[in-house]
């Protein structure tokens, strides 16, 4: 759901249709967070003009920046994905592409790798059954989420067992 990596820092389950981005999360884990926490803050006025006069939320947002940027960081929260979850990932690398023999976009599986603990095990499986770890992609990828649930494409492992018995 969320690497052993990532528990130090804040985190939640994600919702569907949420647009997610791949983030490194204390200067070395990779992991997803909110494209929308993860965007710098607006520096122009809902009419478009650029912010130049002085205002409490311009002096909080300027100590805001002066902080370290870990401290920053902490605050972001890394979004957990159960595994099965049905993502579209963007913005593909052309390394990976041709690695994997994928596309610029594909929908994907988020899997987990093993139980093992210490070890990074969130991944991403492509529909040829290739699949990559969440450190292999790119900071700044995109992805977002289509459903929370395992879709009817890939059986159950209780549906395998039985499938197994007969």
């Amino acid at each position: 759901m969320c690497d052993y990596s990532l528990h130090t820092f804040p985190n939640r389950l994600a919702v569907d249709g949420e647009e997610l981005v791949v983030h490194r999360f204390g200067g070395a884990s990779l992991g997803l967070a909110s494209a929308a926490e993860v965007a710098p803050p607006a520096t122009t006025r809902s009419n478009g003009a650029p912010c130049r006069s002085w205002s409490w939320a311009g002096l909080k947002a300027w100590f805001k920046a002066q902080q370290p940027k870990w401290e920053a960081e902490r605050r972001i929260p890394a979004v957990c994905i159960p595994p099965g979850a049905t993502l579209i990932l963007r913005d593909i690398p052309k390394s990976l592409q041709k690695e994997l023999c994928v596309n610029d976009t594909e929908e994907v599986r988020f899997i987990q790798t093993s139980a093992e603990v210490n070890t990074y095990r969130d991944a991403v499986r492509f529909y040829n059954g290739r699949q990559v770890l969440l450190q292999a992609l790119r900071e700044g990828q995109r992805a977002t989420v289509l459903s929370l649930g395992a879709s009817e494409l890939e059986p159950a492992p209780e549906e395998l067992f039985l499938r197994a018995q007969l």
